[in-house]
């Protein structure tokens, strides 16, 4: 039986051999390849896959869906264990027919009806669509398990000062905001809750096809969000003909995608609504201010 608590997202290290806890919100490896599911009716997950020139084998259990931010209670994490022999493995998971989930590998529906999934995305590209290192252009495999609802990446498109692109929106769970307690002073996550969104640009002076444009805080405590397509830096402005952001799920619930076609040109009544809204989203807050 799972615990009824929420719980968080599974954090592995590669060459890590034995039993322990995960911090929330880690990849499982990178640029794995041949990668398996199985779930038991013990309700522990098996990822076989190969990685590194070297076939791996991890058990994940104790883990579904995600907790609410608190300043004081961590983010609870799942157990994790390695090199698991698969003969003392009995696999009961059914097939998968969950959400469509962008970046899907493959999942299942275990028999107590939660969902376990495996994901693989870009998650470390550099900005400004700067040219990445082959570490930084690995694709990471990530690993959820939830039941219920997914989280919430609700997103609009406006202009900042008429004439460059602009986004902002929320990122919520269960009707509560997404936001962390603590960050590094370049604006990472230093704890289990807050999350980065990683946004992309299709088609932009930074080259063709998808380069990534920035990576951002959701804010506290309203999980609210925004950037513009300004000049930063030696780089281009970043504006293309499409916008797509990625963020790690809460806890252990899927990472959440949203895309959407570029804004066109500037329309003065969209933008004055669109402010409104950015004034009662971010109220009081030192970032996201209408313009």
């Amino acid at each position: 039986m799972f615990p009824r608590a929420f719980v968080a997202l599974l954090a592995v290290a590669a060459a890590a051999v034995g039993a322990s806890s995960a911090s929330a919100s880690e990849r499982i490896d990178l640029n794995a390849t041949g990668v398996r599911l199985a779930v038991n009716d013990r309700g522990q997950a098996l990822l076989t896959y190969r990685a590194g020139g070297r076939q791996r084998r991890v058990l994940v259990w104790g883990a579904v869906n995600a907790r609410h931010p608190h300043p004081r209670i961590p983010q609870v994490r799942f157990r994790k264990h390695y090199s698991t022999p698969v003969r003392s493995f009995r696999n009961t998971c059914a097939p998968y027919d969950g959400p469509a989930l962008k970046w899907f590998r493959l999942g299942c529906k275990a028999a107590d009806g939660s969902y376990w999934a495996v994901q693989s995305w870009q998650r470390m590209l550099p900005g400004r669509g700067a040219a990445p290192t082959p570490r930084q252009a690995a694709w990471e495999l990530r690993l959820s398990h939830w039941q219920g609802a997914l989280p919430q990446l609700q997103i609009k498109l406006d202009w900042a000062y008429r004439r460059y692109d602009h986004l902002y929106g929320t990122y919520t769970y269960l009707g509560h905001p997404i936001f962390g307690f603590r960050v590094t002073r370049n604006g990472a996550p230093r704890d289990g809750y807050g999350r980065n969104l990683y946004l992309d640009t299709f088609n932009s002076a930074h080259g063709r096809g998808w380069r990534r444009e920035a990576g951002f805080l959701a804010q506290n405590p309203r999980g609210n969000f925004c950037y513009g397509f300004f000049r930063r830096g030696s780089r281009p402005i970043g504006k293309g003909e499409r916008y797509r952001v990625t963020i790690i799920g809460p806890g252990v619930t899927p990472d959440v995608y949203w895309e959407s076609g570029a804004p066109g040109p500037y329309d003065r009544e969209a933008d004055r609504v669109a402010n409104e809204e950015q004034r009662a989203l971010s109220a009081g807050s030192k970032y996201c201010r209408p313009n």
